[in-house]
């Protein structure tokens, strides 16, 4: 077996337990009693319910990551990307097309065999729990869009970026770094308005009590709201959401209808001025600043690691006298990915840490009570977990737990 390939294969099996680890912790701790001050959140019979629904939710995610570790694990043993390529290359498509259509390949197979697992996750699980409203063909037209969606624009991406590798190696990070950076912009600027109407209708929010009090909230604290739409995110789920997207003078403020059904006006406000406190503290562009310096670290060293066929041919393309871009880039991924664990801790943290800033500002503008009560609801809505266990929160959560924020907000 080859080294790099043995390498590869036991960072796969030790993410795994990791993840298991840290799965069986969480479940452990579920046993803990519930702190005094969110005693209101669930009522018992509720909160039974709640701890059901995260025993299954938990048991079928390390199903579905048993699953995938064993299939990723044995098409690297057996080298069938390797196979895959030799396959493509006697066609001669040339390099981007080779590129496109192996990934086309490799990720249509990914879908395919990911697809049971999210019919039973909604139709099995989130339908127990109350929480699916999707129809079966609502689920169909939903899964064939998406996958054409990633096709035409993920495919557009890299038609570019392989392009670009083969065209100059040298400058070939620098210039892809700014393709991504343009994209992302373009994707935040774009996505209410043109990827979320291919899904879900918006329409802007009726004149009212809660309108009034939305542009009241932004003229008192010199942060006009523009637009105000709601989405009609419960016909795929009950599960309530709110989001400000765009910059500057298109940002707008996106309601889901379950939201606006659950809760108050006083709640909705708090929930839209803690968002209101990201842009204050200019949380989106910190992060965007963050991202692409970890964006050009990643693409230089891909850049300089990919010179080598060392890569493809530890996924199985034995033959390779130059590298393969894409087999590299897929075993690069493999090789960083306990590097970009180590980083999601540290952006994690860094995410957490953002949430308490934007509760802050909610809770200086005399909105801390609209939104405790507003995160209450939103947790037990959700059937959130309301005691994780600290190490499951450091690697995976990106917001604080419901007890710390509510411990912050109130001073504590």
């Amino acid at each position: 077996m080859n080294t790099l390939l043995l390498i590869i294969l036991i960072i796969i099996v030790l993410e795994f337990l990791l993840e298991l680890i840290l799965d069986l912790l969480n479940l452990k701790a579920r046993k803990q009693p519930i702190p005094t001050i969110l005693s209101d959140v669930y009522p018992p019979d509720r909160y039974k319910q709640q701890q059901s629904y995260k025993v299954e939710t938990t048991h079928f995610s390390l199903f579905q990551n048993s699953i995938s570790t064993l299939a990723i694990a044995l098409v690297l043993y057996f080298g069938l990307l390797g196979t895959l390529h030799g396959w493509l290359a006697e066609f001669n498509f040339g390099d981007i097309v080779t590129t496109l259509i192996f990934f086309a390949i490799v990720g249509f197979v990914g879908w395919i065999t990911s697809l049971p697992f999210s019919v039973w996750g909604t139709f099995v699980i989130e339908e127990k729990y109350g929480f699916n409203k999707t129809t079966k063909r609502l689920f169909v037209v939903d899964s064939i869009k998406s996958l054409l969606i990633s096709f035409i624009i993920g495919g557009g991406i890299l038609a570019i970026v392989t392009w670009v590798y083969h065209l100059t190696q040298e400058w070939f990070w620098i210039i892809a770094l700014g393709i991504m950076l343009v994209f992302s912009l373009l994707a935040n600027a774009l996505y209410s308005r043109v990827i979320v109407p291919l899904f879900n209708k918006q329409q802007p929010l009726q004149e009212g009590e809660l309108l009034n009090a939305i542009k009241d909230f932004g003229q008192r604290i010199g942060f006009p709201v523009g637009k105000v739409f709601v989405i009609d995110g419960s016909k795929r789920s009950t599960k309530a959401n709110a989001y400000f997207t765009g910059f500057g003078s298109n940002r707008r403020v996106v309601l889901y209808d379950t939201l606006i059904e659950k809760m108050s006006t006083e709640e909705i406000v708090a929930v839209l001025a803690h968002e209101v406190g990201h842009y204050r503290k200019h949380h989106i562009w910190i992060n965007f600043g963050l991202g692409a310096v970890q964006s050009a670290i990643i693409l230089y060293l891909f850049g300089w690691l990919a010179q080598s066929s060392a890569l493809s041919i530890a996924l199985g393309f034995e033959s390779a006298n130059e590298p393969v871009f894409h087999l590299s880039l897929l075993a690069f991924g493999l090789l960083f990915s306990p590097i970009e664990t180590i980083l999601g801790v540290f952006t994690n943290r860094l995410s957490r840490t953002m949430e308490y800033q934007a509760d802050a500002f909610a809770a200086k503008h005399n909105q801390g009570k609209g939104l405790i009560s507003g995160l209450k609801q939103l947790s037990a809505e959700n059937l959130s977990n309301l005691t994780p266990h600290p190490m499951y929160v450091l690697v995976n959560y990106s917001h604080p737990t419901l007890l710390q924020r509510i411990n912050r907000i109130n001073g504590e």
